[in-house]
């Protein structure tokens, strides 16, 4: 047990993914300044990455919504915040912000949300309990995009919402840190010949990625006879999605692009297979709040085909770092992934290092963790 005063942070789960990233993130930051790093979840995966940053796990069913439940964890979160010093409280998921609004409320101590996605909200009870995203006396969004999506909907004062960008480590996604050998090995683990040039699209596989979509472009593209030495990698976890997955590979077959397009397993090294891609695509369909992949693709250096809508706008500068297509539209992806490939290497490389420098400019985990530390000190000072 730590004597030093504890920011709480409250999250469903620490399995893989953007929300959970930031929260480790940022408790190795209030590790470093002098905070302690207190963590409300059921745990998972992640649990070492945040015992590395010395930050503690509290475990609570964080990931139940029965209004017993949610009533039995504020009142835990409260014995918390009174035993153990917290000092402010920060929720990054629905079920347990209610619970933590609540002991927070009663504590008398700051509550901050983080609007990390956009949520569903068919009926009134719906947007109801989405609300609670918007009860902080700060509210985080994680683009501006979120932001102007969180204020129309809940109409909260825009003084109260602060654009704090999803950050890349960029120890971890940087060019000069990847080892031609690890490029090689993963050129090599997906069959790819030295002279193909490679357009990667990576992420789980579930339809709203744009996998369809990226399939019927590059299927225009062999109609055109636009593929010569080009292959395209779609990669990523299917979660349990293997009926999709099926879907995909049959695609490819009837669409004639066996030799062209492949189906990978995830990746467990991003940067490398970053680099091992001459292009990299984002092709989702719906809004991405952020857009991890447009991100980490720029830190690498490489030029993003995305989506135009959603954090995507202000990842990828049009016409500088990539282009920004109309979401849905294989004919639009065709046409840009057909300008990119025509390119010769050395306008490829500037348009990379355009992405890079704007990634390093805005997006990066320094940033948002500094971003995040100032805005907890100042309602701490408040």
């Amino acid at each position: 047990m730590s004597d030093r005063p504890a920011i709480l942070q409250v999250i469903p789960a620490l399995d893989i993914g953007g929300a959970e990233r930031t929260t480790i993130d940022v408790a190795d930051a209030l590790e470093h300044e002098g905070f302690h790093a207190l963590v409300a979840s059921r745990g998972g995966q992640m649990e070492p990455q945040l015992a590395a940053t010395g930050g503690e796990l509290i475990r609570m069913n964080a990931e139940a919504k029965g209004p017993h439940i949610l009533l039995s964890n504020a009142r835990m979160l409260l014995s918390l915040i009174r035993t153990r010093d917290v000092q402010l409280v920060h929720a990054r998921s629905r079920a347990p912000a209610w619970s933590a609004l609540w002991a927070a409320h009663w504590a008398k101590v700051p509550f901050v949300t983080t609007y990390h996605g956009i949520y569903n909200a068919g009926n009134r009870f719906k947007r109801f309990y989405n609300s609670v995203m918007a009860r902080g006396d700060r509210v985080i969004a994680n683009s501006q995009w979120t932001a102007d999506h969180l204020i129309a909907e809940h109409r909260i004062d825009p003084e109260r919402v602060r654009v704090i960008h999803r950050g890349v480590d960029t120890a971890v996604f940087d060019p000069a840190g990847v080892t031609p050998e690890r490029i090689a090995a993963m050129r090599a683990a997906w069959g790819i010949a030295d002279d193909s040039l490679v357009i990667l699209l990576p992420g789980r596989l579930t339809r709203w990625k744009g996998q369809i979509v990226f399939l019927e472009a590059l299927a225009q593209l062999a109609r055109e006879n636009a593929l010569t030495q080009v292959h395209a990698v779609i990669a990523g976890d299917a979660q349990g999605r293997d009926a999709f997955a099926d879907e995909l590979r049959a695609k490819i077959a009837s669409d004639g692009l066996s030799l062209h397009a492949q189906l990978a397993d995830a990746i467990a090294d991003m940067p490398a297979a970053y680099l091992a891609a001459d292009i990299v695509v984002s092709a989702s369909t719906d809004p991405e709040a952020f857009g991890r992949v447009a991100a980490e693709a720029g830190a690498m250096a490489r030029p993003v085909i995305a989506t135009d809508h959603g954090g995507a706008r202000e990842t990828v500068l049009h016409g500088a770092s990539g282009f920004l297509v109309e979401p849905g539209s294989a004919g639009a992806l065709a046409e840009a992934m057909q300008k990119l490939c025509g390119l010769d290497a050395d306008m490829r490389r500037r348009m990379g290092e355009a992405g890079r420098t704007h990634v390093l400019s805005h997006f990066t985990k320094t940033k948002m963790c500094a971003d995040t530390l100032a805005l907890y000190n100042e309602l701490l000072a408040g």
